[in-house]
């Protein structure tokens, strides 16, 4: 391990780690908002723009269209440009194209500005967690992680509440619902002031000095608040290998060198996987209860149930994955939500599909909560934000294609079929992580192996490439 990491690793959790959580975490909770909110805008812009199903379908995929290109360039700039640059960056575009989309009137501007309102999304989504996980000691960070992911729960819930109480009570209320989720702009005067580069990031470039600068800071602050440093073995302290230069093509050729294409392969398949099946089952949840004839099918209440479900799922997912790992974390979620949408397609009486509806998102953004703590740490740290930025994208396509696949299904194999399916593509999803996945629990980032057992390698992207040799 560097000095740079060994320094990390003997941080005590103190309150500059809660001041990172909270910064990422309300990043999350806009990111969240913005996304969830359509659900609500869309019926009202529908109405007032009298579209077609078509337009409206091609609206609300605009913001996955933007997440997947906004992840992709997230994770390749991150790992070149720096992760606080393109954190901020992505704020910057994210909130000036949600103020705009609120002020068009015409669907074809409104769609094109929303494709650049998710790019700001996913690229900020794609990089907080690889970014905040490289200050956090390996006792901590499954915790930090999944407690960062759980700030989406609370950005859904804030959507639900504002979507019900604004939109149907007020003339335009669904432009005075996209300026609100345009609001975080202003936390970027304060992420400009607060919030440091990695030093991890830094030590990979060779910029030594303004690593231990900002460790200084760090260790400063840790005093001052009366704290103790905890201890580091010497048998994980060891020089970083020398750093070269990276390119857009040559970090992304690496994740798939010999070393890493494991890894990679196993990363993208439980992220396809994870987005294919919550999308299928949300998108879908609203058709069943139709079917069965329910008025709790636009219920407010049973939405709010739903998304107040998603923050103990993610709570209990960021406690698990330092008890059991991420690993088992990830996979028992993915299996339990596949039991969930099961229930849920064969319940009958209204408690009974608003039981497994709670269960089946309690259990989904649970597993979100695993694999935002678990695909930062199993990249290094040169390739890091690029192996969770493509990881994420790769995952949107499964976000994208899954309602489409779904609607082609469902006339053929009815609501159990649709999600018999779904579950199917879960269980190859939680196999995949328990049989490729690398442990990573009370490890520090640079002790984790990557992708074929062998030991980390330690620090330099050619130490990747000879891989292929």
């Amino acid at each position: 391990m560097s000095n740079v990491a060994a320094r990390l690793e003997r941080l005590p959790f103190c309150g500059f780690h809660r001041k990172l959580l909270f910064m990422g975490g309300l990043g999350y909770t806009f990111d969240a908002m913005d996304s969830s909110s359509m659900a609500f805008v869309l019926p009202a812009i529908s109405k007032a723009w009298s579209l077609s199903s078509f337009q409206t379908g091609l609206i609300a995929s605009s913001t996955y269209t933007g997440f997947f290109f906004g992840a992709l360039l997230a994770g390749l700039c991150g790992d070149l440009l720096g992760r606080r640059f393109v954190m901020m960056t992505a704020l910057v575009i994210f909130c000036v194209a949600s103020l705009i989309s609120s002020q068009v009137d015409h669907w074809q501007a409104f769609y094109a500005i929303r494709i650049f309102a998710g790019f700001g999304a996913g690229a900020e989504s794609a990089i907080v967690a690889p970014f905040l996980s490289e200050f956090v000691a390996r006792k901590y960070r499954g915790a930090f992680t999944g407690a960062l992911a759980g700030f989406f729960a609370i950005g859904y819930v804030i959507s639900a509440i504002l979507g019900n109480l604004i939109i149907p009570h007020m003339e335009n209320g669904w432009r005075v619902v996209v300026v609100i989720t345009s609001l975080p702009i202003f936390i970027l005067l304060w992420w400009r002031r607060a919030l440091p580069e990695s030093p991890r990031w830094l030590e990979s470039r060779g910029r030594l000095q303004e690593a231990n600068a900002t460790l200084d800071r760090i260790e400063a602050q840790v005093l001052k608040e009366g704290r103790s440093f905890e201890p580091v073995p010497e048998s994980i302290l060891k020089p970083a290998a020398p750093t070269v230069q990276a390119s857009f093509f040559g970090n992304l050729a690496a994740i798939w060198s010999r070393k890493l294409r494991r890894t990679t392969a196993m990363s993208w398949t439980m992220w396809f996987a994870i987005a294919f099946s919550y999308y299928a089952f949300f998108t879908w949840i609203p058709s069943l209860l139709v079917q069965h004839g329910m008025t709790i099918t636009r219920s407010f209440g049973f939405s709010l149930l739903m998304y107040i479900a998603q923050i103990p799922g993610y709570l209990s997912a960021a406690y698990l994955n330092e008890r059991f790992g991420r690993q088992a974390t990830i996979a028992g979620y993915m299996v339990l939500g596949g039991v969930s949408a099961v229930g849920m397609a064969f319940a009958n009486a209204p408690w009974q599909i608003a039981c497994a509806g709670i269960c089946l998102s309690f259990f989904m953004n649970g597993t979100f909560g695993g694999i935002y703590a678990y695909t930062p740490e199993i990249f290094p740290t040169y390739l890091r934000a690029t192996g969770v930025g493509t990881s994420s994208s790769f995952g949107r396509i499964g976000a994208i294609i899954s309602p489409i696949m779904v609607g082609m299904m469902y006339p053929v194999l009815g609501f159990a079929g649709v999600f018999g399916v779904t579950t199917c593509v879960l269980l190859v999803g939680a196999l995949t992580v328990l049989v490729f996945g690398v442990p990573t629990r009370g490890l520090a980032l640079e002790e984790i192996s990557h992708g074929d057992g062998t030991p980390a390698p330690g620090g330099s992207l050619a130490d990747v490439r000879r891989g292929d040799a």
